[in-house]
């Protein structure tokens, strides 16, 4: 039987990683982890807000067409309840003026309705993550107007 001699006259090491180079690499992937993590997860805030906002952009359309055939945006009183389901004493309503369900916004909540606004003659609002008015980053207020 010949065994094989290495220049260092000892014999060739079996194949694989050693214990301590298996933690370097753990702690490389760690300190990835640790930097560049909250990065993508600071996305997510910005997501959900444009997701929100393009969902109001959604109602004003069909907002827009109520208008159209009925002659006012619906009141306070009949909300946006009244984009799928004909209000009583509304004629001309030529619903329903969503495809579906009316959306709840980003963070599971319902979307406020205001007739009149506050800044505009109708408003669609969110209040963000925390569902409370005012905040801010992703718990601020989301107000569409026209």
């Amino acid at each position: 039987m010949q065994t094989l001699i290495t220049r260092a006259g000892l014999r060739p090491r079996c194949a694989g990683f050693t214990l301590l180079e298996l933690l370097v690499v753990i702690m490389i992937i760690a300190l990835l982890t640790s930097v560049i993590g909250p990065r993508l997860f600071g996305q997510v805030g910005n997501a959900r807000i444009r997701t929100a906002q393009a969902q109001m952009k959604t109602l004003e359309d069909a907002l827009g067409q109520y208008r159209l055939d009925c002659g006012a945006y619906p009141d306070a009183a009949q909300g946006l309840a009244a984009l799928n389901q004909q209000p009583a004493g509304v004629n001309g309503w030529n619903g329903p003026y969503l495809s579906g369900p009316i959306p709840l916004d980003s963070w599971g909540h319902a979307y406020l309705w205001q007739n009149p606004g506050q800044a505009s003659e109708v408003e669609i609002v969110s209040f963000g993550s925390d569902a409370k008015p005012g905040g801010s980053g992703e718990a601020a207020d989301l107000v569409r107007g026209f």
